[in-house]
């Protein structure tokens, strides 16, 4: 390579870096470069729930550092409440629902109304039990309360219940009875009570003919078998 053209090319190179490092030049600016995409914020995931959560767990805070009163619950007083009912009668309803509520933990659960429908003499099954307690469940914890147990009985006297229902029959088969009091539909309710006894009456009479049934066939059987052995050993003497 000649003298000459070597100087051209160093030339060139001198020329190229000196274009490259002035201001504006796309190298200086970085054009010509893709920009990085833009980080996007990460989207907030069931922030409702998250919000009520954080709430809760500083409301939980405040009350263990004494910077908050804890909420106070409602005192349910089921005298002024029901007002349509005696003294006596919200006293065997409440009775009652302590006779049921086996666990002691005041609510009647699904179990506890199983056994309790079956006492009374109308068993229900257990898509029928959810559904009785669905009907005046409140707060859709899947049990009955002492004041649930009390909605049963006002809208059975109020004829709010489906006369088919489970919740007619609880009301129907059980010992209260809010007849005596001037109760909305008190008198439809007694008579109803007392139509409900006679079903019930029919029931345990049917029952009580199917067992007389068997017995009788269950005689007949061994009646046929002792006549049978007695053939058997004429014919083998």
């Amino acid at each position: 390579m000649s003298s000459e053209e070597l100087a051209r090319k160093l030339q060139r190179r001198l020329d190229t870096e000196q274009r490259d490092t002035k201001p504006g030049s796309p190298m200086q600016t970085g054009a010509g470069e893709e920009d990085p995409p833009p980080v996007k914020p990460a989207a907030a995931v069931n922030g409702d729930a998250t919000s009520e959560l954080t709430e809760k767990l500083n409301r939980r805070l405040d009350i263990h550092d004494g910077t908050a009163k804890p909420k106070q619950m409602k005192v349910f007083n089921p005298y002024t409440e029901f007002k349509e009912f005696s003294r006596k009668q919200i006293k065997d309803m409440e009775t009652m629902f302590k006779r049921f509520d086996s666990g002691k933990d005041g609510f009647i659960d699904l179990m506890e109304l199983k056994l309790m429908m079956e006492k009374l003499g109308a068993p229900q099954t257990h898509l029928g039990l959810k559904n009785m307690i669905k009907e005046v469940d409140e707060d859709y914890d899947g049990k009955l309360s002492y004041r649930e147990f009390l909605l049963i009985f006002r809208r059975a006297a109020a004829g709010e219940l489906q006369e088919e229902s489970g919740l007619m029959a609880l009301a129907r088969l059980s010992e209260i009875d809010v007849s005596t009091e001037g109760v909305l539909g008190a008198r439809d309710f007694f008579e109803a009570k007392v139509q409900a006894l006679s079903v019930r009456s029919k029931f345990e009479a049917e029952i009580r003919e199917e067992q007389e049934e068997k017995k009788r066939v269950e005689l007949e059987r061994k009646q046929r078998r002792a006549a049978f052995k007695e053939l058997q050993s004429t014919f083998c003497s």
